[in-house]
């Protein structure tokens, strides 16, 4: 176009963009039809032109006063972008906000500041404790925010940071001044029925995925009330259930009853941990929930450090008033700690340390605190059991848990002063020989391991004589831990447990008496966890040993095993699921059955939880032991198929969705040969992907499609071709359907599967072949 022509509509499109509404008349004129079809749906997808929009809108134009005046117009236009009702051309103008405001907040971070990420986030600091409420002017009950602004507020704050997905330091730091409410929101959200829990933790999860280390553990102690880096929830300000499943906050009222308002104060305490350690557990990838449980631990030995060192004013006639709060103040940051530390150990599962280094800080921390606060008095069986777990894991990481670098040894070495120190220092002479041992191993890298080392990787979280685990101080009433002796334990190398895969006895391992059998059954009962699992472990080790008294009661051992399945303790039932598999990879015929009748009983009476949950064990027992057998597993075939069937039509959506899984599993061991049972299956899994209510459910079952077309490739046509026209419509059902991103995209790689198998089928590669026929 000419350049006065180009100037001229320039200069009309910025006239029209300075008006009342002109933002969005300009937007929509340029995006060209944003009233639905085709066109809409294929301008929505166009994200060049979106981005060029908004870097349009970002740029001041010539005829403008002022920059400043500029964003004070335009900006309140852009927020209103992200309020479109409109589903179809609700993407094109958010994404255009969006673009818009991250490129203004990086050209002009001031003005940016002022006229958007403030108004934005204006509903969260109104209440937040940095805030100062006028309280004269508000009466208890008054809505400081309505519950269609907090909606709206939240879901605008996840567009434009979560979506946009810019970690430019100005938004991390105008976002870190809210999260502190989010989060209270996010805590009250997972308490009450509420849609607003879900778009809060993409947003505490995005931030502390994005920004720095060192500012995401800040804001990790702030949230769990340990500083005041960021500003929380206004003391004043009260969350309630609002009427469209969002929330209000409101002015709290006051309450005369001091018990009913500690009671409140407790619980909404408890609440909060209970938020902080499951938004823990979904960055242990990270290993951020690792760092944050290293922090915890240094804090607690710091916390007790000082309340030891300083006075308890309230046995000393002359401690002042002020002596007494900095006291009370000590004890409730000691009980929060406390507190903290229990949840994670809890809520947050093994996989916590992601790297060597944070398990050195782990054991460093745990070490220290024994060098600084030996077992002693009424605590002293805990601090035993604490220190006999942490050198527990250093020996199982010296004897071959870990396959270890000369770097790990490096990052090692940091522990040896304390393993010093401990051996010269510690009351209990055990524990001061195998800190020894343990220091001489680390030192040479582990050439030079003395007995004690491998002992305690033998029974890693467990006590043994002859460990430092074994206290004089242990609690009365636990039966003793079969050990072999330890003068022979001292004059052997390190013998590791023998693993389910080893086919023959360790050498060093002999085959227990029939009255230490009974003693380890015994133990298999023991309260302490760790006591119950070394136990449990060593019953599956003579298994594995073709131990002929274990042979012999092969019948009492699962027993004790399905017992064992249903413990809270991961430790404890992960070591009877081992000893579960060994023991029916050794004898399937007789213990299949058991286990087969055990997954199908169903649930009765309130225990309907916990009899999913042990199911759901026995069902990875089932997979175990089908992975054990190999090709051994084709007779026990129509049974497994069968117990996996009946678990899809369970009640509990986690266990149907468990048994789709160890169903498709089962067909790849299988190779695909499933007989007459192949009607079944499909018959099963189409109407489950249609009909059941929940998502994970129906993903489970396409992907159990997407295994059986995958494994079979070529033979596709041959090994389905009576169901092949089911699962297509099936697959094209769900892609048009289907409301769960996930399980459309499972449909999408299944229906690609088969258009690479049929085609394959119908256009075979053409070879060039030579032939010599001999005509007669």
């Amino acid at each position: 176009a000419p350049a006065w022509l180009r100037r001229l509509c320039g200069h009309l499109l910025s006239e029209r963009l300075l008006r009342p509404g002109g933002v969005q008349a300009v937007v929509r004129g340029i995006l060209e039809g944003t009233d639905g079809g085709a066109s809409a749906e294929a301008a929505a997808l166009d994200w060049r032109k979106c981005d060029a929009v908004g870097k349009i809108l970002a740029a001041c134009p010539q005829q403008c006063l002022s920059l400043e005046d500029y964003y004070r117009q335009v900006c309140p236009q852009i927020l209103d972008l992200l309020h479109i009702q409109d589903k179809v051309a609700a993407r094109q103008f958010q994404r255009v906000a969006t673009t818009t405001l991250l490129t203004m907040a990086r050209e002009q971070p001031q003005l940016a500041e002022k006229h958007l990420l403030q108004p934005l986030l204006a509903p969260l600091r109104r209440c937040s404790e940095a805030a100062e409420l006028a309280l004269e002017d508000l009466t208890a009950g008054a809505v400081l925010v309505p519950e269609a602004e907090l909606g709206s507020c939240v879901e605008d704050v996840l567009k434009v940071y979560v979506v946009g997905n810019d970690s430019s330091s100005l938004l991390l730091g105008s976002l870190q001044s809210v999260l502190g409410v989010v989060f209270s929101l996010y805590s009250f959200a997972k308490q009450n029925v509420s849609y607003l829990r879900s778009p809060c933790q993409d947003i505490l999860l995005w931030f502390l995925e994005k920004a720095e280390r060192e500012q995401s553990m800040a804001v990790l102690k702030s949230l769990a009330r340990l500083s005041s880096h960021v500003p929380t929830l206004h003391p004043q300000c009260q969350l309630r259930v609002g009427s469209e499943g969002g929330a209000t906050i409101v002015l709290e009222e006051a309450t005369s009853d001091e018990d009913e308002a500690l009671y409140q104060k407790i619980s909404l305490e408890q609440c909060h941990v209970e938020s902080l350690v499951e938004l823990l557990s979904h960055c242990q990838k990270s290993g951020l929930a690792g760092d944050f449980f290293i922090h915890c631990l240094k804090e607690l030995t710091q916390v007790a450090a000082e309340d030891e060192a300083a006075p308890n004013p309230a046995v000393q006639p002359a401690g002042s008033l002020l002596e007494l709060e900095q006291s009370q103040a000590r004890q409730g940051r000691k009980l929060l700690v406390l507190q903290l530390v229990s949840a994670l150990c809890e809520g947050v599962s093994d996989t916590v340390f992601t790297d060597i280094e944070q398990v050195q800080e782990f054991l460093a921390a745990v070490l220290h605190r024994a060098c600084a606060h030996p077992a002693q008095g009424p605590g002293a069986a805990a601090e035993a059991q604490t220190l006999a777990m942490a050198m527990g894991l250093v020996a199982a990481v010296l004897g071959g848990a870990v396959q270890l670098k000369s770097s790990d040894f490096a990052v090692l070495k940091r522990l040896v002063p304390l393993l010093e120190e401990l051996s010269r220092t510690y009351p209990d002479p055990l524990t001061q020989e195998l800190a020894s041992d343990l220091r001489i191993a680390i030192c040479t890298h582990g050439a030079c391991s003395p007995g004690t080392v491998g002992s305690a990787a033998d029974s890693v979280l467990g006590r043994k004589p002859g460990v430092a685990a074994q206290s004089p101080a242990g609690p009365p009433g636990t039966a003793p831990r079969p050990s072999a002796p330890r003068e022979r334990s001292k004059g052997q190398s390190r013998c590791r447990e023998p693993s389910a895969s080893s086919a023959s006895p360790a050498p060093c391992a002999d085959s227990l008496a029939p009255a230490g059998l009974q003693e380890l059954l015994v133990s298999a009962y023991d309260p302490q966890p760790p006591s119950r699992a070394a136990a449990l472990r060593h019953l599956a080790s003579l298994v594995t040993q073709r131990d002929p008294e274990a042979l012999r009661l092969q019948e009492k051992l699962l027993q004790v095993f399905l017992e064992n399945v249903q413990h809270e303790d991961a430790f404890v039932y992960l070591s009877a699921i081992q000893g579960i598999a060994l023991l029916s990879s050794e004898h399937p015929e007789r213990i299949l059955p058991v286990l087969l009748a055990q997954y199908e009983r169903p649930a009765q009476g309130t225990e309907d939880a916990m009899a999913a949950v042990t199911r759901m064990k026995l069902g990875e027992v089932l997979m175990r032991v089908t992975r054990a057998l190999g090709d051994m597993v084709f007779q026990h075939r129509e049974p497994l198929i069968r117990a996996f069937l009946r678990g899809a039509r369970d009640p509990d959506s986690a266990l149907r969705a468990s048994s789709l899984s160890n169903l498709g599993e089962l067909c790849q061991h299988l190779g695909f040969q499933l007989g007459s049972i192949i009607q079944e299956v499909t018959c099963c899994v189409t109407a489950i992907a249609r009909t059941d209510p929940e998502a994970e459910v129906r993903r489970a079952a396409v992907h159990v499609v997407v295994v059986l077309l995958r494994g079979l490739s070529e033979k596709v046509t041959e090994v389905l071709q009576d169901v092949l026209r089911d699962l297509y419509r099936l697959l094209k059902h769900v892609v048009t359907a289907e409301r769960d991103a996930a399980t459309v995209l499972h449909a999408q790689l299944a229906l690609e599967e088969l258009d690479t198998a049929v085609r394959r089928v119908l256009f075979p590669p053409q070879t060039l072949e030579k032939k010599i026929v001999v005509l007669p």
